[in-house]
């Protein structure tokens, strides 16, 4: 990961006043006061997973305000907050979690918070527009201010999955960094629907179990031709219609779920230089679907273009 501050190379006067100015740049508008301002010492460093910023960063204590007026103004985004040492105590939404080395949380960058910071605190950030973890577990607002801890669940791989990604960021090919992308989102949205449906009330985990659980139920067949609703449902104990009801609150169905992930699937294999060797029919088969014709009209109105047309839309142009 690239270093883009450090107060070594700035006078202690001012140390503080420029940590403050990068910070707010590369990571949330805010407040920030520091415990001492002539000791105050930081370090920020920077990559990029496709187009999620991972960030970390090492300090002096400080404390964070991120008030009303900067959440009014902030970009739709989740900021996870991953411990690599020291303590962090965060509030938001009348939550409080307090992280320790491995410890994980989400704050909503549209909602006002306080953290509080240990001497030599230090952590890993990754900032994800909401649009791409409300895909994939639907409502988000009672995910925030959960502390995740790497002894329970899914948790620790979660946590050790994030702990990897500052040593190898920046070795990752284009191809490679989508589809980790892709990976560290599957796994925040599992550890963040383990937390949640822990956190809520019981009918409403109800729901939120099994709309993860059928999700999961496709994911593990979605290049199975016979798949249907009717097994889906099956392997998570459920009726379909008991199933195509919860679903409905995120405005979709076990046969169009299915559908949906195939094409995004696809999708994603028509963007990958690395199997630029396929043939669109042999992606489209590997993914469960049977008849291109069908294949490539429902793939034009979720995208737009044929398959053929948008595979040769993301091959680089060569120079006229």
């Amino acid at each position: 990961m690239k270093k883009i501050f450090s107060t070594a190379d700035v006078c202690p006067r001012d140390r503080f006043e420029r940590w403050h100015e990068v910070t707010r740049q590369y990571v949330v508008d805010h407040d920030s006061r520091p415990d001492c301002r002539w000791s105050f010492e930081a370090t920020l460093s920077r990559a990029m997973l496709e187009e999620l910023p991972v960030l970390t960063f090492e300090s002096s204590p400080f404390t964070v305000l991120h008030t009303d007026r900067h959440a009014a103004r902030a970009c739709d985004e989740f900021i996870v907050c991953r411990q690599l040492g020291g303590v962090m105590a965060l509030e938001q939404a009348g939550r409080q979690v307090s992280l320790h080395n491995g410890d994980l949380t989400l704050l909503d960058a549209r909602v006002p918070y306080v953290a509080r910071l240990s001497d030599g605190a230090s952590a890993l950030l990754l900032k994800v527009p909401r649009r791409r973890l409300a895909a994939r577990v639907g409502r988000t607002g009672e995910m925030i201010a959960r502390l995740m801890r790497p002894q329970d669940g899914e948790n620790g791989l979660v946590s050790e999955f994030l702990g990897l990604l500052p040593r190898h960021v920046d070795k990752l090919s284009k191809a490679a960094t989508g589809v980790v992308a892709e990976q560290a989102l599957d796994l925040l949205a599992l550890a963040v629907a383990g937390c949640t449906s822990a956190a809520q009330p019981r009918v409403s985990s109800a729901r939120f179990v099994v709309q993860t659980q059928v999700r999961s139920a496709i994911e593990r067949r979605l290049g199975d031709p016979d798949l249907t609703p009717a097994a889906v449902a099956a392997a998570v104990g459920v009726s379909v219609r008991y199933a195509n009801a919860v679903l409905a609150d995120k405005n979709t169905s076990i046969y169009r779920l299915i559908q949906t992930l195939r094409l995004e699937r696809c999708r994603q294999a028509l963007s990958d230089p690395t199997q630029s060797h396929r043939t669109v029919s042999d992606i489209a088969y590997s993914w469960g679907f049977s008849d291109m014709t069908h294949f490539g009209r429902r793939f034009r109105v979720a995208f737009g273009l044929l398959p053929s047309e948008f595979r040769r839309s993301r091959q680089p142009q060569e120079p006229a």
